[in-house]
């Protein structure tokens, strides 16, 4: 199982699960399957694949864009100690036991 959690203590506070095989939005809006309503993030932000090895993460052409470990991307793949950065919010890759 892999999660997604904000560590940053000026930001709301997030967790998100996800199953190997699983693919979800993440975006501010109700169509989004996992929904971060912060500053910056568009209504569907980008995109979330979870396979047993890694987290795929696809920008869905928002505004502001994605960042992986301080970096700008637009798809990448993560691993747990990763840093997504989704508009202000900064998401911590992790796996979790089943």
């Amino acid at each position: 199982m892999w999660t997604l959690q904000s560590s940053d203590p000026d930001t709301p506070l997030f967790t998100f699960r996800l199953s190997p095989g699983s693919i979800k939005t993440i975006g501010r809006s109700s169509g989004a399957e996992l929904i971060v309503d912060a500053a910056l993030v568009s209504r569907l932000h980008c995109r979330v694949e979870a396979h047993d090895e890694t987290l795929e993460v696809i920008d869905l052409e928002s505004t502001n864009g994605i960042s992986v470990n301080g970096e700008r991307v637009s798809r990448a793949h993560m691993i747990p100690g990763d840093r997504l950065t989704v508009g202000r919010v900064e998401l911590q890759v992790g796996r979790a036991d089943s």
